[in-house]
């Protein structure tokens, strides 16, 4: 995985980070994502544990704890299977095509066919909000176990109660 970005953790060989750009022509193009990977003992017989560390909006990802639901990770895994398909297949694959109906965040499922614009408008108000280099690189080590990303006051201020304010809109 010459290409790639790759931090391991705990120095073992079986927990790392790996840096992710969303895929050209997407509604990710120009994200960065870090992305946990857990090799079983019996890897390459069973399939990695996948996961976003910091947040992403899509249907087949756990906002909460960066899952993610895809069937060849997750029920169709083949030795025959790397790394390599994993980063440039299987995710690109899972960002160009979400699939609503078999969702692990139901209210992006829910938005996306209700009204693909405003989905779209909240992947874009994510991918700003958490998906720029500075946001993989800024990861506490705790944030990182916990999927969260740091946060100031200012963006944690409880009186701020709506969650459908447009990316871009700082205040002055």
């Amino acid at each position: 995985m010459s290409d790639y970005a790759v931090e391991t953790i705990n120095d073992g060989l079986n927990e790392f980070n790996v840096e992710f750009h969303g895929p050209k022509d997407s509604l990710y193009e120009g994200g960065f994502w870090k992305i946990r990977v857990e090799l079983p003992d019996a890897y390459p017989y069973r399939s990695p544990s996948i996961g976003f560390v910091n947040k992403i909006f899509h249907p087949n990802v756990d906002e909460l704890s960066g899952s993610v639901c895809l069937d060849v990770i997750n029920q169709s895994w083949s030795p025959m299977f790397d790394l390599l398909n994993v980063f440039e297949v299987f995710l690109p694959q899972l960002l160009l095509y979400p699939n609503p109906s078999d969702p692990l965040n139901g209210d992006a499922a829910s938005l996306m066919m209700k009204d693909r614009k405003l989905y779209d408008q909240k992947v874009k108000e994510y991918c700003e909000k958490y998906a720029k280099k500075e946001h993989i690189t800024n990861l506490t080590p705790e944030e990182e176990e916990s999927g969260e990303e740091h946060t100031t006051d200012e963006e944690s201020d409880p009186s701020d109660g709506d969650d459908d304010d447009i990316a871009g809109h700082a205040d002055p």
